[in-house]
């Protein structure tokens, strides 16, 4: 028993140190097809959330972010913004990884169509069996397979401040192509808001922890006047923590 323990122990701290040295949970190399299991590894975190007692999203978001609660909290945010008040009938998910948002979303609305496009493997399928939802084959930066005005609520978490400035802006092109008019577009990004000299001295120190798109700032400007020029007009917007910083989360509503 306490060999079984000490394995655990050193199971749970490998997994953190790899997750760590990233920054935050989920970090995606756009290089990689291997998607967020390269960080994230499937096996490993599933075995120590287990043994830790906890949820997936609760283990990710406490013993390894050290940020409990986080998560629902951004629901929370979002429900309060009437992101949810519609009920939404279609939601597509970019980047959903271990699907902690995905869980609590559906939580809150019951849509009979669920999509996700996730690059790795082992997570999709863990989605797909647990949550029946529906996964898309994905290149990385499109959403092709999903037809045009045909999503009630698009959106993505902790996807965007890991990607290069020019797939977020790929994929922002594309949530705006398949949300419905009236539908909603959400995603976070690390935005100037989160840029204070402090947080900038804390990324700066942690050298080459992380890969060459991470962390990716943002321009929030850029983010506002690309969507108004979709005919999507920002709603709403929140600071969420990230680990060792925090990103900002947006909510844009797709003119009717």
């Amino acid at each position: 028993m306490k060999a079984a323990r000490r394995g655990t122990s050193l199971l749970k701290s490998g997994v953190k140190r790899l997750l760590r040295r990233t920054g935050f949970d989920v970090v995606r190399s756009i290089n990689n097809r291997g998607g967020v299991d390269d960080f994230l590894p499937f096996e490993p975190t599933m075995r120590a959330a287990r043994a830790a007692g906890l949820s997936i999203g609760d283990y990710l978001d406490g013993a390894i972010n050290g940020t409990p609660g986080a998560t629902q909290s951004t629901i929370d945010e979002l429900r309060a913004l009437g992101v949810f008040a519609a009920d939404p009938n279609t939601v597509l998910e970019i980047g959903p990884g271990s699907g902690r948002y995905l869980e609590r979303t559906l939580k809150e609305c019951a849509p009979s169509r669920y999509e996700i496009y996730e690059t790795a493997t082992p997570w999709a399928n863990y989605l797909v069996d647990t949550f029946g939802v529906v996964a898309r084959p994905t290149t990385g930066s499109s959403l092709a397979p999903t037809p045009d005005g045909s999503v009630d609520l698009v959106q993505a978490h902790k996807v965007f401040s890991s990607v290069t400035f020019l797939c977020a802006c790929r994929y922002f092109l594309e949530m705006a192509r398949v949300a419905r008019p009236g539908g909603r577009i959400v995603f976070d990004v690390m935005t100037e808001t989160c840029l204070d000299p402090d947080a900038v001295r804390t990324w700066a120190a942690r050298g080459e922890s992380g890969h060459g798109s991470y962390p990716a700032a943002m321009p929030r400007r850029a983010c506002v006047d690309l969507f108004a020029a979709l005919g999507c007009t920002l709603e709403g917007s929140f600071v969420a923590p990230m680990g060792v910083a925090s990103t900002e989360v947006l909510v844009f509503a797709k003119s009717a």
